[in-house]
C-alpha cells in the first residue's frame, strides 16, 4: 500500500513538475490540482449518463463495458462503495473528486477514448495515423465494419471529386507548360475539349480500388508495431502514434505504390492511349520496365514524416484547446468539432508535404512528357526551383484544398449511413 502511495506521489510531481527540476512548488501543485480537476469533471459528466449529478453502479457498468472491460454487478458495486461516502450508493460529484483528486491522471479512464473514430474520414488523401479500436470491438467484427463503412465513404467521397483530383495532377505536372492550364477554369475547360465530360474522373476507378487494401494493411501494420513498441494500452501517446502510424503508412504506401503510379498516369493519359488499368500497367511495363512502378517513391516515403507529424501534432493541439477552453458539459465534442480539427490537422499536413508529392507526381509523369529528361528527386527540386520558384512547387495546391470540404462532408455522410446499415455504432 506505501508502495502504491509513493508512486502515486511521483507520478503527481512528474505530472505538475512544470520546470522540470524534479520538485513540486506551491504554484506548480495548484495549477496541477486545477488542471486535474477539470479533467476529473468532464469524466464525471461522461458518466453520469442520467445527467442527474450523481453515478450509479449501472453507470460504471455500462460506462467500462463501452471501454471494452466487462465486470459483473457486484464488481461495479465494489468499486462504487469505494467512493460512497454517505451510503447512498451513489456517487456525486464531491465524493468523486475527493476520491480521485490525489490520484494521478494514469488512474481515470483515459479522456483521450472518448474522442475515437475521429481520424476515419477521408479527405482526400489518406490519413496516415489509423483509428483506435477496443479489445471488443476487434472480438466481434464492430472494427471491420468501421474499416468497411470508412472504406465505401472514401470511394464516394473520392468519386465525387475526383475532377479537382485529376485537375491537380494536370496542373502538377503540366501547368508550367500549358497557357490553357494556368487556371482552374482553363484545366477543366482543357479537359473537357479533349475527352468530354467522361474525362474528368480519369483515373478515379484505381483510386477508389486501392482505398480497401490500403486501409487494411495501415490498421493491421498499425497493431503490429504497437506489439511491437510494447504498448498494451489502447490508446498510445502522441509520441508513439506518430513512429507507430508514419511506418504504418509507409508500409501500406509500399505496398500499394504501383496503383500510385498507375493513376498518374491514367490521370494524364489522353482519351483512347489506354483502354482501362490492365492495358496501362502492360503498355507501362514493355515500355519502361519494373521499375517505372515505384518511380517517385522515395519523395512519396519522405513526405510521411511531415504529413504524419503536422497532421497529428495539430489535431491533438486543437482538440486539447477545445477540451481546455470549451467543454463544460461533456467530454464528447461532437462530430463537427470532430470534423473541423481533422480536417484542419490535414490540411496543415497536406500543405508541408505538398512540394514533396508535386514532386513524386512529376517523376511518376516524367515518361510520359516528350523531351523531358529523367530527373532525380534533387535534380527535379532543383530545376522547380530555378526555372518555376517557389511557386512551382505548389502548383495544384488550390484543386487540392477545394476538395478539402465537400470531401469529407460527403465521407461524413455516407460514413453515417453506411454505419447504421452495417450495425456498426459509435460509442
Amino acid at each position: 500500500m506505501q508502495l502504491m502511495l509513493i508512486l502515486s506521489l511521483q507520478k503527481i510531481v512528474k505530472a505538475g513538475d512544470k520546470d522540470l527540476d524534479g520538485q513540486l512548488d506551491f504554484e506548480e501543485f495548484v495549477h496541477y490540482l486545477c488542471d486535474h480537476e477539470k479533467k476529473l469533471r468532464l469524466v464525471f459528466k461522461s458518466l453520469d449518463r442520467k445527467n442527474d449529478g450523481r453515478i450509479d453502479s449501472q453507470e460504471i457498468l455500462q460506462s467500462l463495458r463501452d471501454l471494452g472491460v466487462h465486470i459483473s454487478e457486484e464488481q461495479a458495486e465494489k468499486i462504487l462503495k469505494s467512493m460512497d461516502k454517505n451510503g447512498t450508493m451513489t456517487i456525486d460529484w464531491n465524493e468523486w473528486r475527493d476520491y480521485h483528486l490525489l490520484h494521478p491522471a494514469g488512474n481515470i479512464p483515459e479522456i483521450i477514448l472518448y474522442w475515437k473514430h475521429s481520424t476515419i474520414f477521408d479527405v482526400g488523401d489518406s490519413l496516415l495515423v489509423p483509428d483506435e479500436f477496443t479489445a471488443e470491438e476487434k472480438q466481434t467484427g464492430m472494427l471491420w465494419r468501421h474499416l468497411v463503412a470508412g472504406a465505401g465513404a472514401g470511394a464516394v467521397s473520392r468519386t465525387s471529386t475526383a475532377p479537382l483530383d485529376r485537375l491537380k495532377v494536370l496542373m502538377q505536372v503540366h501547368g508550367s507548360r500549358s497557357k490553357t492550364m494556368g487556371g482552374i477554369i482553363g484545366g477543366f475547360t482543357q479537359m473537357i475539349r479533349e475527352g468530354g465530360l467522361r474525362s474528368l474522373w480519369r483515373g478515379n476507378g484505381i483510386n477508389v480500388i486501392k482505398i480497401a487494401p490500403e486501409t487494411a494493411i495501415k490498421f493491421m501494420a498499425y497493431e503490429q508495431i504497437k506489439l511491437l513498441i510494447g504498448s498494451n494500452q489502447e490508446t498510445l501517446g502522441i509520441g508513439e502514434r506518430l513512429v507507430a502510424g508514419s511506418l504504418a503508412g509507409a508500409i501500406a504506401q509500399s505496398s500499394i505504390y504501383p496503383m500510385e503510379v498507375l493513376k498518374t498516369r491514367l490521370a494524364l493519359g489522353k482519351t483512347g492511349q489506354y483502354t482501362g488499368m490492365v492495358n496501362c500497367a502492360k503498355h507501362i511495363f514493355l515500355k519502361e520496365g519494373m521499375a517505372a512502378f515505384y518511380k517517385g517513391y522515395v519523395p512519396n516515403m519522405l513526405g510521411i514524416i511531415p504529413y504524419a507529424g503536422i497532421d497529428l501534432a495539430v489535431y491533438e493541439t486543437l482538440k486539447n484547446y477545445w477540451l481546455q477552453h470549451f467543454a463544460k458539459d461533456s467530454a464528447d465534442p461532437g462530430v463537427f468539432v470532430l470534423l473541423a480539427c481533422g480536417t484542419t490537422s490535414s490540411t496543415c499536413g497536406q500543405l508541408s508535404s505538398y512540394p514533396l508529392a508535386l514532386v513524386r507526381t512529376r517523376m511518376q509523369a516524367q515518361a510520359t512528357v516528350e523531351g523531358a529528361p529523367q530527373m532525380t528527386m534533387t535534380g527535379l527540386f532543383r530545376h522547380i526551383f530555378r526555372t518555376e520558384g517557389l511557386r512551382g512547387l505548389y502548383r495544384g495546391l488550390a484543386p487540392n484544398f477545394m476538395k478539402v470540404i465537400p470531401s469529407v462532408s460527403i465521407s461524413y455522410v455516407v460514413y453515417e449511413r453506411l454505419k447504421v446499415t452495417m450495425g456498426a455504432k459509435s460509442k
